[in-house]
């Protein structure tokens, strides 16, 4: 252990320059890890925020799950999702809550959108029950309770664009349920600036469900604990058969919940736990993504580091030094190296993570009221990343010096050509990356996307295990070009040639950020190309009609009576799941759909109908995109089961299919039925009107006929395509984000490591040049010239890596080819090029500089 030490230390400062490399690839891992591992403990402790339910000790709500179970290999396995959609319970629960021991207080509570009607514009706000109020709680600022029915309580904070409805004894005209009544303000009280409180009678009559509610609010009597109280309250409930509200499917218990502390949030924030399983999901494949990237780098840096040095290795095993001795004195050089890299990037960790957490927020991936929390104990998690990054190191360096230290020691200092094993490993690799490609060609969306990603990774692998024997053949093709350039590409060619292993190690970086990079990047714009393209062929319509309030009933057929309209059209986006088995494991899919009215549907839209009649779609049908319906082995005149955004699930006849699905989403509905098992977001104003107009009629007429027609709407002159977008795009374009910033730091790291030991091991090489009679300048065109023949390899076989999978994935889901946007392919190409000249040029200027070289 002693002579270890000994060689470990002398190593190490007699190599700070290698090491530096090193240090830094080490450094961001840790960071990386660190980082991410902090956001997923985080997501993982995450709750939605209390509000609304603040003053209630427990809530009684609906279940927000959803479940399908199916045979999986032999057993039974069952999957689950959250809803986003009102599950409401019924009203008899509430007088079983009420008879509880313990209960001091139970309290109705439901919500519904409401238009705030003004001369121009028509705002969205929130009704609900003033004895609602007192569960936030809520109190009067000035005024008094409502008592009668045409009496309400605004919350303050209104400003001049509430028209000054802070103003007790004021009148409002509020749209509910398409239906404009006016009101007198006889209060106002804290709360959000949106809000608005009815009698109890009165917001009963205007939530369209008299016979269900959407939460009860519980208050303890003194001395009541709210753990004890739940289970009493859970008890009742289940001894009165009390469950939801609809028809769920088999196999979906629909059991109403009890929520105390901070699940509570959960009856509120109804988008908040659903999100929080996709970030999990989400974080968790970028994670894993950055520990196999780093794994790549850093034993790619740390072999390059000890490859550099295998003479001196092979030297001390040729003297004597035994197998063990070797080993150990690696792992120790490497350990110091590694402990302070990853203490320096677990200290950066924590920044790292509020600046993901900042991006999160500012591009809107994290729904409203989803509250990341972080317990004290769970900041000591960049030390548990850097004990994990340490470990990396030592295992690199265990493969790293393996052949050094395991070779007799009369062949020690040769250097050995890559075996017989290595290649096979590779060429398997590469087999296996084809075979997921070939499994996202069958697959359809996150499962072909996760295929394309799993299909990179492993051909990524492959070129780096493969690296010689590319550079050896890259080789081949280049020398003759090279040799153009007269002197110092002659040089460069046959040092390229005579080095295809160190060649290998430096292109393997650049394919890696290559391939990672443009998965990411062009498996997202693949998809957006393609689907803004379908989104303006599907609009026909001239002009739209939209109002945030919501419209008013009867406005379609008012708009349809407009002289000059030839066509109009609804149309309400939503969400809806499909169940189904996937190699025979269950699968809960969430999927972006529409709602419409059919009459004259092609007129304004055209989906590209395939076979049916799209005019047929009325309540109880439904219309499925092409590819869809081909997977499902549905055809007009089948049945589709699918599952609301509530939970309820319903058997629909297919009417018609249709080709443009990327931009009008795998299914159409009815307008009622999507809306009918809609809570707030579809009637407070997420619809619109689309209108085609008679080739002759006056644009600019109709379009002031038409906000006649329908008072507080606003007219669209050139409406935006139609497009339904997944709930979760915000997240994905983030997640691809921190993807390729991470592995493109990554890269930059390797690059420049790799390349600048490989230079600095070349000093020795470039004198014996120079006294052979090379010129500085010969010498210089040489290193250029090799630079650019790694990259342009590197880049080569990286797009051709990438190809592979996208091509499977976006035929399979597009039926195009693969999209990248020229800047971002710009983007790479000049990191990859700028990077390869920092670590091939400025390593061995001083040897260059000078009569005479040093």
């Amino acid at each position: 252990m002693k002579v270890a030490a000994l060689l470990a230390t002398r190593a190490t400062r007699a190599h700070r320059k290698a090491w530096t490399a090193v240090f830094a690839a080490l450094t961001l891992t840790s960071l990386l890890l660190g980082a991410f591992g902090l956001t997923l403990v985080s997501a993982w402790s995450a709750h939605p925020r209390v509000e609304r339910y603040a003053g209630a000790d427990l809530v009684v709500a609906g279940d927000q799950t959803t479940r399908f179970s199916a045979a999986s290999l032999g057993e039974r396995e069952t999957v689950s999702a959250g809803l986003t959609e009102r599950v409401r319970i019924p009203r008899t629960a509430l007088t079983v809550v009420r008879g509880v021991p313990g209960v001091r207080a139970a309290v109705a509570d439901v919500e519904f959108p409401v238009g705030l009607v003004g001369s121009a514009a028509t705002e969205s706000a929130t009704g609900r029950p003033w004895e609602a109020a007192r569960l936030a709680p809520y109190a009067l600022r000035t005024g008094r309770a409502p008592q009668r029915a045409d009496e309400v309580v605004v919350a303050g904070g209104g400003g001049p664009e509430r028209g000054g409805a802070d103003r007790v004894g004021q009148r409002l005209t509020l749209r509910v349920g398409g239906h404009d009544t006016a009101y007198t303000v006889v209060g106002v009280a804290d709360g959000p600036h949106t809000a608005v409180w009815f009698t109890g009678a009165e917001a009963r009559r205007l939530s369209g469900h008299p016979e269900a509610l959407d939460a009860i609010g519980v208050v303890a009597e003194s001395g009541t604990g709210a753990g004890e109280l739940a289970g009493r309250v859970r008890k009742a409930l289940d001894t009165a058969g009390v469950t939801d509200v609809g028809h769920r499917a088999d196999g979906d218990p629909a059991t109403v919940r009890v929520l105390t502390g901070d699940d509570r949030g959960e009856a509120e924030f109804l988008a908040a736990a659903p999100a929080r399983g996709e970030l999990l999901a989400a974080l968790g494949s970028v994670a894993g993504a950055v520990v196999l990237v780093s794994l790549l780098v850093v034993s790619s840096t740390i072999v390059q580091a000890l490859r550099q040095r295998s003479h001196e290795l092979g030297l001390l095993r040729a003297v004597g030094a035994t197998p063990g001795q070797l080993r150990a004195a690696v792992g120790r050089e490497v350990g110091r190296v590694a402990a302070w890299a990853a203490l320096v990037g677990a200290a950066g960790a924590a920044p790292a993570y509020l600046g993901l957490r900042a991006l999160l927020d500012a591009r809107g991936a994290l729904p409203t009221g989803l509250e990341l929390t972080l317990l004290p104990p769970l900041w000591l998690t960049p030390l548990v990343t850097a004990a994990l990054t340490v470990l990396v190191a030592q295992v690199a360096a265990l493969i790293g010096g393996s052949r050094t230290a395991t070779a007799r020691p009369a062949e020690a200092l040769r250097e050995r050509a890559p075996g017989r094993g290595r290649g096979i490993t590779g060429l398997v690799l590469l087999g296996v990356g084809a075979s997921a490609a070939g499994t996202a060609a069958l697959q359809r969306g996150a499962t072909a996307a996760a295929a394309a990603g799993a299909a990179a990774v492993t051909m990524v692998i492959a070129c780096a295990v493969l690296g010689p024997w590319i550079a050896e053949g890259a080789m081949r093709l280049l020398g003759a070009p090279l040799r153009l350039f007269g002197p110092g590409g002659r040089l460069a060619a046959a040092n390229c040639a005579a080095s295809a292993h160190r060649l290998g190690a430096a292109i393997t970086p650049i394919v890696l950020v290559t391939a990672f990079a443009g998965v990411q990047l062009s498996g997202g714009a693949t998809m957006t190309h393609a689907g803004d393209a379908q989104a303006r062929q599907v609009l026909r319509a001239d002009l739209a009609v939209h109002a945030d309030g919501g419209l008013p009933a009867g406005a379609v057929e008012r708009i349809r009576e407009v002289q000059g309209v030839r066509a109009a059209t609804e149309i309400v986006p939503g969400t809806v799941l499909l169940a189904r088995s996937q190699l025979g494991a269950p699968e809960l899919e969430r999927l972006p759909v529409f709602g419409v009215t059919p009459e004259r549907l092609t007129s304004t839209l055209d989906p590209g109908p395939r076979s049916g009649d799209l005019t047929r779609l009325r309540p109880g049908t439904v219309a499925v995109g092409a590819d869809r319906a081909d997977s499902l082995g549905v055809r007009p005149g089948s049945t589709v089961t699918l599952r609301f955004g509530d939970g309820q699930e319903a058997r629909l006849r297919v009417v018609a299919t249709y080709q443009r699905s990327i931009a009008l989403g795998d299914f159409l509905l009815s307008r009622d039925d999507l809306l009918r098992h809609t809570s707030m977001h579809a009637a407070s104003g997420a619809g619109r009107v689309l209108v085609a107009t008679a080739p002759d009629a006056d644009r600019k007429a109709v379009t002031n006929a038409l906000a006649r027609a329908v008072p507080g709407a606003r007219v669209e002159p050139d409406p935006a395509p139609v497009r339904g977008e997944a709930a979760e795009q915000a997240l994905a374009e983030v997640v691809s984000v921190a993807v390729v910033g991470a592995v493109g730091g990554f890269t930059v790291i390797a690059v420049l490591s790799t390349l600048a030991l490989i230079a600095t091991g070349r000093r020795p090489e470039l004198r014996l040049l120079r006294l052979a009679g090379a010129g500085r300048g010969q010498l210089r065109r040489m290193l250029r010239l090799e630079a650019a023949a790694t990259v342009v390899t590197g880049l080569v076989v990286g797009a051709a890596v990438a190809s592979v999978p996208l091509l499977a994935f976006s035929m399979a889901t597009t039926g195009t080819v693969p999209y990248l946007p020229p800047a971002q392919a710009a983007v790479i190409v000049s990191v990859v090029v700028a990077t390869a000249a920092a670590g091939s040029l400025p390593p061995v200027w001083g040897t260059l500089r000078g009569r005479y070289p040093r």
